[in-house]
């Protein structure tokens, strides 16, 4: 058994008085129910506790689907720009990072976490993980532009981009869904000038098993469920 204040402090929820002051405020529930006691006692790997329904663990480690919008850099800290994590002053756990990156100006799904190793796998070029963008484009897409994204196409590095999965729009000429599997700079933006295009609007709709809730509004954050953390593998 622990009590419950401390038990959010190890589960990097804030500081003793930071935590006091979450639970007089009913931001905190055990199994359910609001806890309104600090040194409730809690059963260790039974209890489930929430903050602002998002659920810890002692160790600390959490998970959030973060709808980044344009203007916003990715990044932990910023001196000058506005940051993902600007974004989410308030969220629980300890030393946040966005999992990979999003251009300034690209909006969409960020998957932020503390836990590394799930970072490190979803990263990883071995790993080929899926991401897909919404596009929409200067010009017309074209059945022959994307054929040669499929096949890979030269963006100026040592190799070419690995096979793609390029859709077009039923509803917009100018748009296309791009499915890549790595995480070159620019590489989309690249890609689409290497078939003599020109990227307008930039969407990550989905990574890995995770899509961007439709209803999550741009700038908005929320923990991943039970269903979105298993399909990570965590």
């Amino acid at each position: 058994m622990i009590r419950l204040d401390k038990f959010l402090c190890e589960a990097g929820a804030g500081t003793r008085s930071e935590v006091k002051t979450m639970i007089k405020r009913g931001r905190v529930s055990v199994d359910g129910v609001t806890a309104r006691s600090a040194d409730l006692k809690i059963e260790e790997g039974k209890s489930e506790v929430c903050l602002d329904n998002a659920l810890l663990s002692r160790i600390g480690t959490v998970y959030y689907m973060v709808h980044k919008p344009a203007g916003v850099v990715t990044a932990t800290k910023d001196t000058r720009e506005k940051t993902v994590l600007d974004l989410m002053r308030g969220a629980p756990g300890k030393d946040l990072f966005p999992v990979g990156r999003l251009d300034k100006d690209t909006e969409g799904l960020l998957l932020v976490t503390n836990d590394g190793a799930l970072a490190h796998r979803l990263l990883s070029p071995k790993k080929h993980v899926d991401k897909t963008y919404y596009v929409l484009t200067r010009d017309v897409v074209t059945k022959k532009m994307c054929r040669l994204l499929e096949q890979g196409v030269d963006i100026g590095d040592e190799k070419p981009t690995l096979p793609a999965v390029a859709r077009k729009l039923a509803d917009c000429e100018k748009g296309l869904l791009l499915t890549i599997q790595e995480g070159r700079f620019h590489q989309v933006k690249r890609m689409l000038a290497a078939v003599d295009n020109e990227v307008v609007y930039l969407k990550r709709v989905s990574m890995g098993p995770l899509r961007l809730e439709d209803s999550l509004e741009k700038g908005m954050w929320r923990p991943l469920t039970e269903k979105e953390k298993k399909d990570l593998g965590v």
